[in-house]
């Protein structure tokens, strides 16, 4: 296989896709941050305007009859921020995917409430309802997920956390966090009441590493979370992503 080739020119800030910042293109992968709000890939209620379909109309260059696309490697729910990569081949889809288990995937999350042990890893089974609800459970029925956690900061209402998510399950952090009674502030769908009022979910993918198909080194990618972190603890994300 040739090496792999890097776009050094900046993209100007008129061909960034919407709601996602491209930080690194290759021949290979695409690796960007994904604002909150906007979802990865289609859903029942939303097929077009997606990160993967405004991609996919990037890579084209604008050519209609282009077929040229880009290929999912893992998501990040509606109101995640952070780092998303996606590959530009299949073969490089599947080599990423094959290799996920030695991503290192980094979190930052604030939740409601303090933790009684400050670090850990929670380990639980989750399966998805018929109404698209994941529930936890350790009997074996579902996905293995497993989630570490560190307490870095703590307020009279709130605790920041630092998480290396150890596997890849959908809404993996929420389930795990609301099931310890310290639900992702701002999470509507497994919060509590008091969580829900806030307009933001506090849930960010601060950084993600990966060993680049091609070239076999060793890539990181981090960014500091949104300002409304900063509101409801404020930390030098800067400093720790």
């Amino acid at each position: 296989m040739p090496p792999t080739k890097s776009f050094a020119k900046k993209i100007p800030k008129k061909y960034q896709p919407p709601g996602f910042h491209i930080l690194h293109e290759d021949v290979d992968l695409i690796v960007g941050i994904k604002e909150a709000g906007y979802l990865t890939v289609s859903a029942l209620w939303n097929k077009e305007k997606t990160i993967h379909s405004a991609l996919n109309e990037y890579v084209r260059k604008g050519n209609s009859k282009s077929r040229k696309c880009v290929f999912v490697v893992h998501r990040l729910d509606q109101g995640t921020s952070g780092i998303l990569v996606f590959a530009k081949t299949e073969a490089v889809q599947f080599y990423l995917k094959d290799n996920w288990k030695s991503t290192t995937k980094t979190y930052y999350a604030v939740v409601s409430g303090k933790l009684t042990e400050k670090k850990g890893t929670i380990s639980s089974y989750l399966e998805e309802d018929e109404d698209y609800v994941i529930h936890s459970n350790t009997e074996g029925k579902g996905k293995l997920a497993e989630t570490e956690y560190q307490v870095l900061k703590e307020t009279p209402h709130f605790s920041l956390l630092k998480i290396n998510l150890l596997t890849g399950r959908k809404n993996q952090i929420r389930v795990h966090l609301a099931d310890k009674g310290n639900p992702v502030v701002g999470d509507t769908k497994y919060g509590k009441k008091e969580t829900k009022k806030h307009h933001h979910l506090a849930l960010h993918a601060a950084a993600l590493e990966f060993t680049h198909p091609h070239n076999q080194k060793r890539m990181r990618f981090a960014c500091p979370p949104p300002p409304y972190f900063n509101q409801l603890i404020p930390y030098n994300y800067e400093g720790q992503s």
